[in-house]
């Protein structure tokens, strides 16, 4: 039981690790020091339902829609581009009066993007109805179902570490020229992982 969860927990969290949409978004909110509870408890549930249903078998959905991944993909594409681009006039703009106060977008606005980075992002649904799917197969019964808590346990670790950890670079955040180049980044990093949808689909 304690192995099958050890492993649950290592499969989710090596998987979660990579540089990603939503991670960047949570650490930004972290940063800001603006609705992080909230935030990592939507991230780590949305990861939990997720996780449950690639652990119960729903991973053949793909297989019985074949052409929802190529959807999916474009779709999340399109909101990275968007997304990116906001950033990157954000950038260009270099207005972090605002964020340097601590203010945010206000908490509906906050968690609408924080689900829209989690349900948008086709990856999520590779890692989570797939692989983790995959894996938990070789498990049955209760040694499957630790797995799943394993996996949903390395979620909630993560999601928030990242968003309370967010806090040891505040001193470093202190200028509009720092806010400058992490949102640089972050459009970089999202068109990125647009660019790489797009070609994948």
């Amino acid at each position: 039981m304690i192995a099958a969860c050890v492993t649950g927990f290592l499969t989710g969290l090596s998987l979660i690790l990579a540089i990603g949409a939503q991670n960047a978004f949570v650490l930004r909110q972290g940063l800001l020091r603006a609705h992080v509870l909230p935030l990592c408890l939507l991230c780590a549930l949305s990861d939990a339902v997720l996780i449950a249903a690639g652990v119960l078998g729903f991973g053949a959905l793909t297989q019985a829609l074949p052409g929802l991944p190529r959807v999916m993909a474009l779709g999340g594409a399109a909101f990275l581009l968007v997304y990116g681009a906001q950033r990157l006039w954000a950038a260009w703009k270099g207005d972090y009066g605002l964020v340097l106060s601590g203010r945010s977008a206000p908490l509906g606005a906050t968690l609408a993007m924080g689900a829209a980075f989690t349900w948008l992002n086709p990856h999520v649904y590779l890692d989570t109805l797939g692989l983790v799917g995959a894996v938990s197969t070789q498990f049955e019964g209760s040694h499957r179902l630790a797995f799943g808590l394993g996996a949903t346990t390395a979620s909630f670790v993560f999601f928030f570490s990242l968003g309370y950890g967010a806090r040891l670079l505040a001193p470093v955040m202190t200028s509009a020229a720092s806010w400058r180049v992490l949102d640089t980044a972050i459009a970089a990093v999202m068109w990125t992982l647009a660019a790489g949808l797009v070609l994948s689909a």
